[in-house]
């Protein structure tokens, strides 16, 4: 396939050289966006789960810990610190006394430039004395912070599902609108309402007479005597690495190896517009000693899906009700669980026990393929497991075992070697049975589902030359039995990441990654013969940021996809995009906009890319074909209680008529979207 320097190309490559030459007074930048970018596979990461890893970011970004009085249990809240990093940053505390600025952290052993610009985004170096005033109700209603928020997005363009002549529309109009109430008393009491709304669901009329279609409540009362934790309404759950519970977002194999297998444990308020991965009902966290927590939670709610005679016959998980049959499938069956974790947290080990038991009101019988043959079935499910931590000179060792009802087990150990702060590495095994059943195990894995694979990871990280990181690992995995797409048995596959990153100084980095998967797919051939062949994917990624003044940033980066079957034809596709942020000096204005040029063969050379936007919102759109992208954002604040943000949206395709099908379907070449959002914070 051959890319020409078109004229369109040429343009965008000038406007972009020349607005780096032109900008000269602008902000320092949020590098933990950087990190989001690199830690999401854009392919394969669940979208649903990945909105609640960016509110829990931007949370802590919005309320930064104080370093100097930070808890452990603080720290590992961050993605992307290392439990040999944590351990040296309270090291270098208590030899040392309180850091006084960011220079400071680059003196922790181990700390890399990259790391450093992450924490500063979450950190601060204030001092704080302790809050005089006791949990009771007054002083909550007194010294509590209120926070609201809506937004609305507004397509410039008609979907075939808003046109009345078809017997299937849209129940509801184009916008998309949600409100959030989020209350705060410093870091014990969280209460809030989120609602929302999806484009296409009716509001107020049709099938809905309650307004929004999607209502999520919660409190969450935190580090009260005894009371670790307690939540009401909506909330979320992790223990272990997943292999019984876990509702957050996994990071996966393609993360960094800081944060491989890390894990925010416990009890978190569900305060997202994720319709699906969270519980409902009560859970709480009570310390028995310093060393000792047990938690114990109750789960009622009715979920999507179809009901036929009697069984559940599929789940339905995206949380959209725009259509008739949509409301059929709405609160067709209801989900109960119970369960319970006892957790030791010492200074070399930590080992923790959880137990879940959940049932349905029905039966739940998946429609029968060949390759569900060994999905969750029946009415009643029991999950139990046993995960540990242990902390040995230079080494860590750490995982997880669990069993299902019928005695079927899943598990994953991993070793991490740390002889100095520059290299480490990482061996990882994981095997969970063909048969292995839990309806809310999400763990590191190949596939969809906590079963059918096992795998040996390994990954090594190190610093050289100064300014030079190393990243690379290795994973070879098996599927005992047949997966979606996949008709034959006992396939195995290869996946491989090497990525070096660049970092000579604070305002200079820049990283080159080269991803390799090879694994089996089907392959349906002209004459309708399926056979099964590897299928080879490759990509690069060449990233540089770059702030040639405090208050700079400029991005540019350039993605490369080479995918093919087995002795058949390429797909191939290109990206290279631009962006710059700028913020005024005097003026509470910042602004951003990025373009991006691509050029692939079909769909199978796709690119997926990760985009800013606004706040706890993110972006990962696909984009195939041959055409442009632009977006531009706008961030206005007001005496600091009254924040507006906006976000326009322009795809420009060169070589369609319509864009989607079915009711999604746009008939043109353009896409473009408007994205408005009101913040009011405020205290009484």
């Amino acid at each position: 396939m051959k890319y020409n320097m078109n004229k369109r190309l040429k343009v965008i490559l000038i406007a972009c050289f020349s607005m780096f030459l032109f900008v000269n007074k602008i902000i320092a930048q949020e590098h933990w966006i950087d990190l989001v970018e690199q830690l999401v596979d854009n392919d394969e990461t669940n979208k649903s789960q990945l909105e609640n890893f960016i509110e829990d970011l931007t949370y802590l970004k919005e309320h930064p810990i104080p370093i100097n009085s930070a808890t452990k249990e603080q720290l590992e809240s961050l993605p992307f610190l290392s439990d040999e990093l944590i351990e040296n940053i309270f090291y270098y505390l208590y030899k040392h006394g309180s850091m006084l600025s960011e220079k400071e952290l680059m003196m922790v052993k181990g700390m890399d430039r990259q790391t450093a610009r992450c924490l500063k985004c979450f950190i601060t170096f204030q001092q704080f004395e302790k809050e005089k005033h006791k949990l009771n109700l007054n002083d909550i209603l007194k010294y509590g912070k209120h926070e609201l928020l809506t937004r609305i997005d507004i397509p410039f363009y008609t979907k075939n599902g808003y046109k009345n002549h078809l017997n299937k529309s849209y129940l509801g109009s184009s916008y998309y609108h949600n409100f959030r109430y989020s209350f705060r008393y410093s870091d014990k009491v969280y209460f809030g309402l989120t609602a929302e709304k999806d484009a296409g669901e009716p509001f107020f009329k049709n099938e809905n007479k309650k307004g929004y279609d999607y209502y999520s409540p919660y409190l969450l009362i935190k580090n009260v005597g005894r009371i670790k934790s307690l939540a009401l309404g909506n909330y979320r759950l992790n223990y272990g690495y997943g292999l019984v519970i876990n509702t957050n977002f996994t990071l996966g194999k393609s993360t960094t190896f800081s944060s491989l297998g890390n894990q925010i444990f416990g009890i978190k308020k569900h305060s997202s517009t994720d319709e699906y991965n969270y519980f409902q009902g009560i859970a709480g966290s009570i310390y028995i000693t310093n060393r000792f927590t047990i938690d114990a939670f109750y789960s009622y709610r009715t979920m999507d899906g179809i009901v036929d005679n009697g069984f559940i016959t599929s789940i339905k998980n995206d949380g959209l009700h725009r259509v008739s049959n949509d409301f059929k499938k709405k609160n067709t069956f209801s989900n109960q669980l119970i369960g319970s974790n006892i957790h030791f947290n010492g200074k070399n080990l930590k080992i923790g026990l959880t137990g879940v038991y959940n049932v349905f009101n029905k039966m739940l019988n998946t429609t029968f393929h060949i390759y569900n043959k060994y999905y969750p079935r029946g009415k009643d499910f029991f999950n139990i497991g046993l995960n540990y931590k242990i902390f040995w000179k230079q080494f860590i060792l750490s995982g997880e075992t669990a069993f299902d009802k019928k005695g079927k087990i899943a598990m994953i150990n991993m070793i991490r070697y740390s002889p100095g702060g520059n290299f480490q590495l990482v061996v990882m095994n994981r095997f969970y049975d063909v048969a292995y059943q839990s309806l809310y195990a999400n763990a590191v894995k190949e596939g969809t589902l906590v079963q059918n694979e096992s795998g040996i990871y390994m990954g090594l990280e190190t610093y050289f030359l100064r300014y030079f990181k190393l990243s690379l690992y290795g994973d070879y995995f098996y599927f005992p039995w047949k997966k979606y797409q996949l008709s034959k048995n006992g396939t195995q596959g290869f996946e491989g990441i090497i990525q070096i990153n660049y970092s000579p100084r604070y305002e200079l980095d820049m990283f080159i990654k080269y991803r390799y998967k090879n694994k089996y797919k089907d392959l349906t051939l002209e004459n309708k013969e399926k056979i099964t062949i590897p299928y080879i994917q490759q990509k690069w990624k060449y990233q540089l940021n770059y702030s040639p003044i405090n208050k700079l940033k400029f991005k540019t980066s350039i993605d490369i996809v080479h995918n093919n079957y087995q002795n058949n034809k390429a797909s191939n596709g290109i990206m290279i995009g631009q962006s710059i942020d700028y913020k005024f000096r005097n003026v509470p204005l910042q602004l951003n906009g990025s373009m991006a040029w691509f050029h692939t063969d079909d769909y199978l050379s796709r690119i997926s890319t990760y985009e800013k936007g606004l706040l706890y919102t993110f972006s990962i759109p696909s984009f195939y074909g041959k055409g442009e992208r632009l977006t531009f954002n706008i961030r206005y604040e007001y005496n600091k209680h009254f924040i507006f943000q906006a976000k326009y949206a322009l795809t420009h395709y060169r070589n369609r008529d319509y864009i989607n099908s079915g009711l999604e379907q746009i008939n043109g070449n353009m896409k473009n979207d408007l994205y408005l959002q009101l913040i009011w914070k405020f205290s009484n």
